[in-house]
């Protein structure tokens, strides 16, 4: 079962597992293994990601902010 949660929040210290750049997405696996990644990359793998999650903590709306 995917959920989205509101989890423990990210911090700016929170970096994605693929570029480096600001965290925005959290993703935990069943297998207990944790993923963070910026909006970009979780756009671009969302649909595999949340096939895989037990927990999608999406933060992404931060960016729209101003």
């Amino acid at each position: 079962m995917n959920t989205l949660t509101q989890g423990t929040k990210l911090t700016a210290s929170d970096r994605c597992d693929r570029c480096g750049a600001q965290g925005y997405v959290k993703v935990t696996l069943a297998s207990g293994g944790t993923l963070i990644f910026c909006g970009h990359h979780a756009r671009k793998h969302e649909e595999k990601l949340r096939s895989i999650a037990t927990e999608y903590v999406d933060e992404t709306e931060k960016l729209s902010k101003n």
